[in-house]
């Protein structure tokens, strides 16, 4: 599995998910005032506990690596993300095939592509610099240390806020796959599916810089870090 990581930033710091982010998770979700419709979001300390349990689960089986997202300025948890559905390729392909099992997989712990995905924030930060540059720390580790040829990104086709964001970033579409899965409104959902190539990278490492850039130009604030405050600056911005 790879190994868990700090990923620092001018606004933001990924930190992989543990238990001393349980209270700031609980901050960060109370200021939603309930559930987030399309991404599984932790309300009060025992589904936090709960979160990130599984979480750390995840990390150990090798099927994810979730972070908490926090705010440099502050040192305030303001929402979480994850590499996910880490994929190891099993090339290159001989013919005949042989019939031996693999024992090894090639490149070691380093995966060959990556979802990133699970990500939520709470509300007084949606639309400015701490997603964009969240994105560009998860894109830099996959592409730059790990040297993944492909980072898939997914919403479902209702979510067109979630759907937006992903495609100012330069992510291509792949489609719509119709009745993928259930959502967790219960409905039977289509998923929309993107992707960023290796040698689409630096043009899209180029544009996240860029609207860094007019983000900061316009003095999008950095938010505070009582649950109170966020609640009160998400209804000013809103």
């Amino acid at each position: 599995m790879p190994a868990p990581v700090i990923l620092d930033g001018r606004i933001v710091r990924l930190e992989p998910l543990a238990p001393q982010h349980v209270p700031g998770l609980v901050a960060a979700a109370a200021a939603l005032g309930g559930p987030a419709g399309f991404t599984i979001v932790p309300h009060g300390d025992q589904e936090a506990r709960t979160y990130v349990f599984q979480a750390e689960a995840a990390q150990l089986a090798g099927t994810a690596l979730a972070f908490a997202i926090i705010t440099v300025a502050d040192d305030c948890v303001v929402g979480a993300t994850r590499f996910t559905r880490l994929d190891y390729w099993q090339g290159p392909l001989s013919w005949p095939l042989s019939a031996e099992p693999v024992t090894a997989l090639p490149g070691g712990s380093i995966p060959d592509a990556v979802e990133i995905g699970n990500t939520w924030l709470t509300p007084a930060v949606r639309g400015g610099q701490v997603n964009l540059e969240a994105k560009l720390l998860l894109l830099s580790h996959a592409f730059d240390s790990w040297g993944v040829r492909r980072v898939s990104l997914r919403a479902d086709a209702r979510n067109q806020r979630s759907r937006a964001a992903i495609e100012r970033l330069g992510a291509v579409s792949d489609g719509v796959r119709r009745a993928h899965s259930r959502g967790l409104d219960g409905a039977v959902r289509d998923t929309a599916f993107y992707s960023i190539l290796h040698d689409e990278w630096p043009g899209v490492r180029l544009r996240i810089l860029e609207q860094l850039a007019v983000r900061a130009l316009r003095r999008a604030p950095l938010i505070p870090a009582t649950p109170a405050s966020l609640r009160a600056l998400a209804c000013q911005l809103g």
